[in-house]
């Protein structure tokens, strides 16, 4: 992945912030829009255009809906933009699915089959701009008046390929005037550090061992599938909070403030809770352009209900074509259900270390469906979790030598560290301390990234 390789890293990201702080402000969104475009075309040249299409398509729409005057003129406008982003995520994202599952029926197996790849973060980019058209409907923003400041809106590389989904009115003053500062600059640095560390030195390390257990589960035993759930738990938080960290981190360094994804997920007492600390920016948008334009709880039980399902079966799809990410998403959306309807009061009752276990446990099974290629693999290797049986490899020998990594990864996936370092923050030594720390992760993290290929990229589904 981009961000965490070495040419990103020593060579564009170098050059970026330097030329970006020497130019004129009013030339710097330009120039952001050159290098977004530039980043996006690294990876797939072709798949630029289609970004491109995105960026006009949506500013004349916004531009459109501003000049019509009656509510069902912006309403076309709307509806019409809304369809023509939901077409290329669907064409690019779920067209090879959709064939793919026809062909099964005899009469429809003569079908071509579908070859199409992902534009990277086209899921992120394309719900951007989609809350850009609702708000200009709801008139929560103005429509974009700068066609520089609003492609680079939609292009901007810190927070492109795996979010945080970024509200055109949460950065519109931002991308007109951005105050910067030396501390706000440092603060972006360290947080950048901390990401890139969590991505480098702890996800991929889980990364081995999820591929190892998901490898030949029934030959890990039940011990070993367990063993390698907790890892997959472990490396998509650290994966994915990695990079929210790095994207907040590079729009700091770059002025720009963008909004916390993560939340500490996994000391949640319930389901509840912990989708409203993992990946906020998705939660909150599905609730407020999905959810309640869909009635949310202000309708009968029935309706409720429905729009529950409706929003986790659609939470669910967005993170992948295939079905098991839909199972995945309506998985969540009947647990929520039981939460809401029985389980909760009961579970408010209970001690806090059960309703966590309780919590972790429906996660960690959770993730396997994420995780698996599709159904069908998912509930194979449940089956050996719950199975009970010894696997060909002793409990040591897959336990023992992640036991070090595995204490790192539940103690960095807890607010501890950061309450210990708020605590000293003040101290005189501490800014020394700070630059070593970063330094250090600097070298270990390159010290890794040349040592070894294994560097996954979990968001190429999105």
């Amino acid at each position: 992945m981009v961000f965490s390789s070495l040419p990103f890293l020593f060579l564009l990201l170098t050059v970026v912030l330097l030329v970006s702080h020497i130019l004129p402000f009013r030339a710097r969104n330009f120039f952001l829009l050159l290098v977004n475009l530039v980043f996006y075309a690294y990876g797939e040249p072709v798949y630029v255009l289609i970004m491109i299409g995105s960026i006009l398509v949506n500013f004349f729409a916004g531009v459109l809906m501003g000049r019509r005057r009656t509510r069902g003129g912006q309403k076309a406008v709307l509806v019409i933009g809304i369809l023509l982003n939901l077409a290329a995520l669907g064409v690019f994202k779920y067209a090879g699915l959709f064939v793919t599952t026809l062909q099964k029926i005899p009469a429809l197996e003569g079908l071509p089959k579908v070859e199409l790849a992902l534009p990277i973060g086209i899921s992120f980019y394309t719900f951007q701009a989609i809350s850009y058209l609702i708000d200009v409907y709801w008139k929560d923003c103005e429509p974009a008046g700068n066609f520089i400041n609003f492609a680079c809106y939609i292009s901007l590389f810190p927070q492109l390929i795996a979010g945080p989904i970024v509200r055109y009115r949460d950065v519109n003053d931002q991308l007109v005037s951005r105050k910067e500062s030396p501390a706000f600059f440092t603060s972006g640095v360290r947080l950048f550090m901390v990401g890139m560390a969590k991505k480098v030195l702890l996800a991929n390390q889980f990364g081995l061992l999820w591929d190892a257990m998901s490898a030949d589960p029934a030959a890990a035993g039940a011990l070993g599938a367990w063993w390698g759930a907790c890892a997959y738990t472990l490396q998509i938080y650290f994966d994915f909070s990695g990079y929210s960290d790095m994207a907040r981190g590079l729009g700091r360094m770059l002025g720009f403030e963008f909004c916390i994804n993560f939340n500490y997920p996994y000391i949640s007492k319930s389901v509840t809770e912990f989708w409203r600390r993992w990946h906020i920016s998705l939660s909150t948008w599905f609730r407020d352009y999905v959810y309640i334009p869909l009635g949310g709880n202000r309708c009968g039980k029935f309706r409720w209900c429905l729009n529950l399902l409706i929003v986790w079966g659609l939470t669910g799809f967005w993170h992948g074509a295939g079905w098991n990410f839909l199972f995945w998403g309506l998985y969540y959306g009947v647990l929520l259900l039981l939460e809401k309807l029985l389980l909760g009061n009961v579970l408010r009752k209970l001690p806090k270390l059960f309703q966590r276990v309780y919590t972790l446990v429906i996660v960690i099974i959770g993730w396997v469906f994420f995780a698996s290629p599709d159904l069908s693999a998912a509930l194979d290797y449940l089956a050996v979790m719950f199975s009970g049986r010894a696997g060909d490899m002793s409990a040591m020998s897959i336990v023992g030598p992640w036991i070090g990594m595995a204490v790192l990864g539940v103690l960095g996936s807890t607010p501890l560290a950061k309450k210990v370092w708020e605590k000293g923050k003040d101290a005189k030594l501490m800014p020394l301390l700070e630059a070593v720390l970063c330094l250090a992760a600097l070298v270990l993290c390159t010290a890794s990234l040349v040592s070894d290929s294994y560097n996954p990229f979990l968001y190429f589904r999105f």
